[in-house]
């Protein structure tokens, strides 16, 4: 277990904050482009409160990514957005754009955090860090004022929904790319594709899956991204 001080807890408090805020976009883009393709079912969490997704995943939102953090340092969790699965055979297509809408959301979030960055490092707050991390995605250029603290969490917004983004956009189930891939198929065929993966050892199995091909794709995603935010400053090999 990490060592309890102020600077872990405050990153932890930071990587909560963020994560909560985070998963509420991806769960509310599910809901509301559900919505707007003709499925009700999660209305409810058409929303930024993060409430009413908390009060779906109690455990998922809440206990687990403190957990995660207070024994392993990082932060992980999950939510869920139900929709009805009688639309989406009916409308694989729709069920598609459903799916992406998650990751879009968290794609679109590492984007602004991005843009917030590079005006950081315009406006001389924030500096390319010398060797990046998941939570030192830029430093302040003044360590001892306001934007140590402005620098992490816009490096911890940028790290973790490009996180959130990249896994979920694996095409293995239960993952939201598993549906989103059908976007590219007829409807007939999507039907089929995603009925060969109704059955709950999928899932299981998916999720192991997703993980060990998530740590072997995401380094290079990492570098990436890092390369693409610094072009023409930095480069991350």
């Amino acid at each position: 277990m990490p060592e309890l001080n102020i600077d872990f807890l405050t990153l932890g408090l930071i990587w909560f904050v963020v994560f909560l805020f985070s998963t509420t976009c991806h769960e509310g883009a599910h809901a509301l482009v559900a919505k707007l393709g003709g499925d009700p079912t999660a209305s409810g969490q058409v929303t930024l409160n993060p409430i009413p997704h908390i009060q779906r995943e109690k455990f998922g939102m809440v206990v687990m990514p403190i957990v995660s953090y207070l024994f392993g340092g990082y932060v992980m969790g999950w939510a869920s957005a139900p929709y009805d699965p009688v639309w989406a055979y009916r409308h694989p297509h729709r069920a598609a754009r459903m799916a992406l809408a998650g990751p879009a959301a968290n794609f679109t979030l590492m984007a602004l955090a991005a843009l917030a960055i590079r005006v950081g490092v315009a406006l001389g707050v924030f500096v390319p860090p010398s060797a990046a991390s998941f939570a030192r995605i830029a430093e302040a250029a003044d360590p001892a004022g306001l934007g140590s603290l402005l620098a992490t969490v816009v490096s911890v917004l940028f790290m973790l929904n490009l996180i959130l983004g990249t896994f979920n956009l694996l095409p293995i189930p239960p993952l939201d790319g598993n549906v989103g891939v059908t976007i590219f198929m007829t409807e007939d065929r999507a039907r089929r594709f995603l009925e060969m993966f109704r059955t709950p050892n999928f899932a299981f199995m998916g999720l192991f899956l997703a993980w060990a091909l998530f740590g072997r794709v995401f380094p290079h995603v990492f570098t990436h991204a890092l390369n693409v935010l610094y072009y023409g400053m930095v480069s991350y090999g």
